[in-house]
């Protein structure tokens, strides 16, 4: 019988795709601004050992909201902001050994905050 190949592992034992993080941020800034939400992406990606592929943003009007993604070789970062709400709702999927951890401290720096809430999925659970 043929093994099953290995996606990435956490103590040896749960084998998966890769990590997801669902990331809300409250009382936020910075949410209708292009080149402040393109920093953010550029500094996370690089935060989590990540390879950069493409950047894509579109704000809307009228309320200036900004969704945008950051594809990376590793996967993905998606950002979906509402400037009204001061709220904004980040995705960080990843695979391998990247930590997408290592870029909430540039979100709350970012986006002025720490008012943040994160939950983790494991992907592709086998």
């Amino acid at each position: 019988m043929k093994e099953k190949q290995k996606f990435c592992c956490t103590n040896g034992h749960i084998n998966y795709a890769g990590t997801h993080l669902i990331i809300e941020l409250w009382d936020a800034k910075n949410l209708s601004s292009l080149p402040k939400i393109r920093k953010s992406l550029k500094d996370s990606v690089k935060a989590i050992g990540a390879t950069l592929l493409n950047i894509s943003l579109h704000k809307f009007s009228p309320s200036g909201g900004v969704s945008g993604v950051a594809i990376i070789s590793e996967s993905h970062i998606s950002v979906h902001t509402w400037p009204e709400y001061k709220y904004a709702a980040l995705d960080i999927f990843v695979c391998g050994q990247v930590d997408p951890y290592k870029a909430v401290g540039i979100l709350k720096k970012q986006y002025e905050t720490s008012n943040i809430q994160i939950n983790e999925i494991k992907r592709g659970i086998f």
